[in-house]
């Protein structure tokens, strides 16, 4: 049954609205950052990865709520702009998952925790309420995606994270920069930068000293399923030659944008398995055909 016109919205009106399942691809950042401090994801701290969840579904509402007037022209179809739910209660979802994110990571590694999910918060409502129109946008997401994998090795250890936490910033960085061109087409320079950034990603990933060989042999292996996730894609999201201003295909664009986003579970299992965490990376990487099966259901961006 249709929800439309009602402005309480329906289950699925919801989900679309925090993209649901996409927050399966940000479930390996914390695992990430928890297996370079060398601080397995047990007890309380299993709690990590639903605050990193709640973080990410209140970024999604509040993106929503703070681009209806845009999308109300470029994207009606989406929940607010379609009436499906009210801005008001958008708004209101954003700050209750943002003060969830905060009480789970709390819960799970109290003090330690908050200090690294506090700024990842500010980082999250000022992506979306401030830099998403601006030139500093990929940067502002950068430094989301790069936080959210600090949060697993928690403040004290944050700088034995510092590895995973900036190749996943950078392929964040490159993924943002080319959605620009999702609506009305994307241009050379964004698809480059989104290249490089995946480029640097996977160097960052099965680059540099490994202590084992299995660990870097691990870590090679979810780098070629990476590139072929994230990379084919971006090549083609490249302006056709001859075409008008020299503007991608936006359906291109969009689908490299999807991939770039399904591109971040193998990155994540190619860092876990760089520290060592076999377990947690062959979980994680074990995600990524349920994630490409409910985003052919519903769209992640």
């Amino acid at each position: 049954m249709s929800t439309r016109g009602r402005p309480g919205g329906g289950p699925g009106d919801w989900i679309e609205l925090v993209r649901g399942p996409a927050a399966l691809t940000v479930l390996g950042d914390v695992v990430a950052g928890a297996g370079a401090a060398g601080r397995p994801l047990r007890g309380r701290r299993l709690a990590l990865p639903l605050a990193s969840v709640a973080l990410y579904w209140s970024g999604m509402a509040l993106n929503d709520w703070s681009d209806r007037a845009v999308d109300a022209d470029e994207r009606p179809e989406r929940p607010i702009p379609s009436g499906r739910i009210t801005p008001r209660a958008a708004l209101a979802a954003a700050v209750g998952l943002s003060g969830a994110g905060l009480a789970l990571a709390a819960f799970a590694g109290g003090s330690d925790a908050l200090r690294v999910a506090v700024p990842l918060t500010a980082a999250v409502w000022a992506y979306d309420t401030v830099l998403k129109p601006t030139r500093a946008a990929p940067l502002g997401m950068a430094a989301c995606r790069g936080l959210d994998v600090l949060l697993g090795a928690g403040a004290a250890r944050a700088v034995s994270a510092r590895t995973p936490a900036l190749a996943l910033a950078a392929h964040t960085f490159g993924v943002t920069a080319l959605s620009r061109g999702e609506v009305h087409g994307g241009g050379r320079a964004d698809q480059r930068v989104a290249l490089g950034a995946s480029m640097l990603s996977a160097a960052l990933t099965c680059g540099g000293r490994v202590s084992s060989v299995r660990r870097g042999a691990g870590a090679v292996v979810c780098s070629l399923v990476y590139a072929g996730t994230t990379m084919r894609a971006q090549v083609a999201a490249a302006p056709v030659r001859g075409a008008a201003g020299g503007v991608a295909d936006p359906v291109a664009v969009r689908a490299a944008t999807v991939a770039g986003i399904h591109g971040m579970v193998p990155l994540q299992a190619g860092l876990a398995a760089r520290s060592g965490s076999f377990t947690a990376a062959a979980l994680v990487l074990g995600v990524l055909p349920l994630v490409r099966r409910l985003s052919s259901m519903r769209s992640p961006t």
